[in-house]
């Protein structure tokens, strides 16, 4: 099973059949039901079928065989085909035996271009393979062996496409040339068969005249447009080069493009009448300056005294910017007790041989004998 990044539907080549199939291989622990759509060799699943954008492929060139699965499902209507691969073996489930003959019978005949003749189909339905055989080799001829985008010549992006290319049908190409007539007359779009592209114009004679050229890839590189005799170009912006200048610039390349708006505008309504009008905003002054960061002011002084201060508009006073209180210096206690205690205490400190101390407590003790001598 192959995964890859998701490619528009319109993009694919020629669908032959599609419908909802319950699908599980080797690697799914259940089956999802899926709408698939068998395009050229390779089946393509989608999550809904309104969906534009495959989720998964399933390449039908290692193709064996396709088979019916005997065990009955729960639903008694519905019937199981196997389909195996070189890779490994895929299980389907369809809503009954008739619709699962008919995916069989495309299936094989796509996978080896030729009508199975062991499948129970009506004569109607044997046609439809056969147009389906026919297609498919068509469409291998004009397409690479490989549609990968490793391939040079794969054209996948938008950017990769001339101007002029408009992703649409015939019909749509034929409507917009006829409603942008003053624009362009030509257009680059999509083929039908999905793997090619074609060139719409439109030109007025007694009355408009349509008309569509087909241009086929090379399997090599390249692209041929498909006139007599054959013109080959290397690239899409050659295909619409020479178009435009082998017809003397009669035809106009397509071009849709709308300019850009150069002024900015809105819809204001009127507070008193309450009538809409479209306004374009006031022209105003530069944006106000920051204010200086707290600490910076000396810094921003000396560096605002050698430039200019910008002009104040009128009738306004430049805001000073808030600062935050700075806190009030401590006080110290006029304690003199205190102080005396703090003095005695730095100069004990401060004295090495402790000579202020030993004074203190001598005269301590001869306060005390003093005060023993009164006492008796």
């Amino acid at each position: 099973m192959a995964k890859r990044t998701r490619r528009p539907r319109d993009q694919l080549p020629n669908c032959y059949y599609e419908g909802y199939m319950e699908k599980r291989s080797f690697n799914d622990e259940t089956s999802r039901k899926l709408w698939t759509a068998l395009c050229g060799n390779t089946l393509f699943f989608f999550n809904d079928k309104k969906d534009c954008d495959y989720i998964e492929k399933l390449d039908l060139s290692g193709f064996i065989s396709v088979t019916d699965e005997t065990r009955q499902d729960r639903n008694l209507d519905a019937a199981r085909f196997n389909l195996r691969l070189k890779g490994g073996n895929i299980k389907f489930t369809v809503p009954n035996a008739e619709v699962r003959e008919f995916w069989k019978g495309y299936i094989q005949a796509v996978a080896e271009l030729a009508v199975p003749t062991s499948l129970n189909l009506l004569p109607g339905q044997i046609r439809m393979l056969i147009e389906a055989v026919q297609k498919e080799k068509e469409r291998k001829q004009n397409s690479p062996p490989s549609t990968e985008t490793s391939s040079p010549s794969y054209v996948t992006l938008q950017a990769d496409m001339p101007a002029c290319y408009h992703n649409v049908s015939r019909l749509e190409a034929e409507l917009l040339l006829e409603r942008e007539v003053k624009r362009g007359n030509l257009l680059l779009r999509p083929g039908s068969d999905g793997s090619s592209f074609a060139v719409s114009t439109r030109q007025d004679l007694d009355s408009p005249l349509v008309k569509h050229y087909r241009v086929i890839r090379k399997h090599d590189g390249g692209f041929i447009i498909d006139v007599e005799p054959k013109v080959t170009c290397d690239t899409l912006h050659d295909v619409i080069s020479y178009l435009v200048t082998s017809t003397d610039g009669v035809l106009i390349p397509l071009i849709i493009e709308e300019p850009y708006e150069k002024k900015l505008s809105y819809i204001s309504s009127d507070n008193e009448n309450g009538e809409k009008s479209v306004q374009q905003p006031s022209q105003k002054g530069p944006p106000p300056s920051l204010p200086p960061k707290p600490g910076n002011e000396e810094a921003e002084e000396t560096e605002d005294s050698s430039v200019n201060p910008l002009p104040q508009p009128e009738g306004k006073t430049q805001k000073i910017p808030l600062m935050p209180p700075t806190p009030a210096p401590r006080k110290l206690l006029p304690s003199s007790a205190s102080s005396t205690k703090q003095d005695v205490k730095v100069k004990a400190i401060t004295d090495p041989n402790n000579q202020i101390a030993r004074a203190t407590i001598s005269e301590l003790k001869l306060r005390l004998e003093k005060n023993k001598g009164k006492c008796q």
